[in-house]
């Protein structure tokens, strides 16, 4: 028995199901929506993804299936239920796990200080008070976040810091958060994700694109005219992101308006990457298809992994869309390897919202997106920090060999692993 089996079990077991002229709604287990399971010549089919997908019984036909058995139906197949299924696991290298994170805090330090280093102060042009320079006002607000506490808590980690030597001067804890409101730092923030993910540029060639939201202090209010009242929500930051595959660097981001698409957005990452990258797969959703972001892609070299929509056509004869489509058709139980290592992005954004939390403190726009880059920023650093452990990287972030070469013994072994955070569809 399977992990597909078992929650269709579930769903026979728990959800009231009935079949109707061939037809049987399935509720959804997360409570949002419904399947429907339809009856044919050929089989059964189902509206979900994964059955769209892998062409094989999803767990709402065997659970629809198992019902209609049970009211004197065709009879369902047979499942193994003395075996229990085995969810599939990945090896962990836990000497360097543990080590990395016992270190951690003192490394994230190190690194965003040589991270910071390569940042120029400009020439003020004023008379009066110096203004604080560049370098520490990016490793103030990026140790804030960091860190995850409060500004007048955080002033002890200010002080341990200038006591170290990564800031030249005391900084109360009032200029951090005037610091992540200045619209200034947000295009050096964004060159810093870039620079963080080059040391591993030897490491990634597969990257996936996906979004996120963040949600915020503040609340969005507005006049329901269908219901005749007044409606709130939490206001939040959607960010645009493609990390690596293997270790989930970040190595371009995007924060736009939150109710930004997502297909749009995958030019400009794809080709920011490129510049420090080689590109070789993109395995992205539904979200990402049409036909700009696939000629995009293959224009690089790279192969597009991407699943196409149940009603979207074969197109021109010979074209990129009509090769992509037919591969996709033709060949699902190659196209899926490729396509879920797409989850890793996923795997990502539950990284980085576990660590340094899923909403933010702050409350104005501009704080808002610097604290979001600011998150992805310090994710970056620790995804350096555990390849340092683990696969003896040197990050050096603004020379030209900024991308040093691991051991080739690792490279090797992490090739043939994967890493891939999460596999398959439930």
């Amino acid at each position: 028995m399977d992990l597909r089996e078992l929650r269709g079990l579930e769903i026979a077991a728990r959800l009231k199901l009935v079949w109707r002229d061939g037809v049987c709604i399935v509720p959804s287990q997360s409570g949002n929506g419904s399947y429907k399971v339809k009856r044919t010549p050929d089989g059964f089919t189902c509206e979900c993804e994964d059955h769209e997908l892998t062409r094989k019984p999803c767990k709402h036909i065997i659970g629809a299936k198992l019902v209609l058995e049970r009211e004197g139906g065709d009879k369902a197949p047979d499942l193994d239920t003395n075996i229990i299924p085995i969810k599939k696991t990945y090896p962990q290298a836990w000497g360097a796990y543990n080590l990395a994170q016992t270190t951690e805090k003192h490394r994230f330090q190190v690194l965003l200080f040589e991270l910071c280093k390569g940042l120029k102060t400009p020439r003020p042009k004023q008379t009066g008070r110096l203004p604080v320079p560049i370098q520490d006002a990016i490793f103030s607000i990026a140790f804030k976040v960091y860190s995850t506490v409060s500004s007048r808590r955080f002033t002890c980690d200010l002080n341990d810091a200038h006591a170290k030597g990564y800031l030249t001067a005391p900084v109360h804890y009032n200029r951090v958060c005037a610091f992540l409101e200045n619209p200034a730092y947000t295009p050096v923030l964004h060159a810093l994700i870039v620079q963080s993910s080059l040391p591993l540029r030897a490491i990634e060639t597969v990257f996936a694109p996906d979004s996120t939201g963040f949600s915020a202090g503040r609340f969005v209010r507005w006049f329901d005219e269908k219901y005749g009242c007044n409606r709130s929500k939490h206001d939040y930051v959607k960010a645009h992101l493609i990390c690596g595959v293997k270790t989930n660097i970040v190595t371009a981001v995007e924060i736009l308006d939150k109710h930004a698409n997502d297909c749009p957005q995958l030019p400009a990452l794809v080709n920011k990457t490129a510049e420090n990258f080689t590109v070789k797969e993109v395995p992205a959703d539904k979200g990402y298809l049409s036909r700009e972001n696939l000629e995009l892609v293959a224009g690089l070299g790279a192969m597009p992994h991407v699943p196409f929509k149940s009603n979207s056509i074969q197109g021109e004869a010979g074209s990129l869309w009509e090769k992509l489509w037919l591969y996709y058709q033709l060949h699902r139980d190659e196209f899926l390897p490729h396509y879920h290592q797409r989850s890793n992005a996923e795997s990502t954004f539950s990284a980085i919202k576990r660590k340094f939390g899923d909403y933010v403190r702050s409350k104005t726009d501009t704080a808002m997106v610097n604290e979001v880059l600011c998150k992805i920023l310090c994710h970056n650093l620790c995804v350096v920090i555990q390849e340092q452990c683990e696969l003896g990287i040197e990050a050096a972030f603004w020379t030209e060999s900024a991308a040093e070469q691991a051991h080739p013994a690792n490279l090797v072994r992490l090739n043939q692993q994967g890493r891939m955070g999460t596999e398959g569809i439930s």
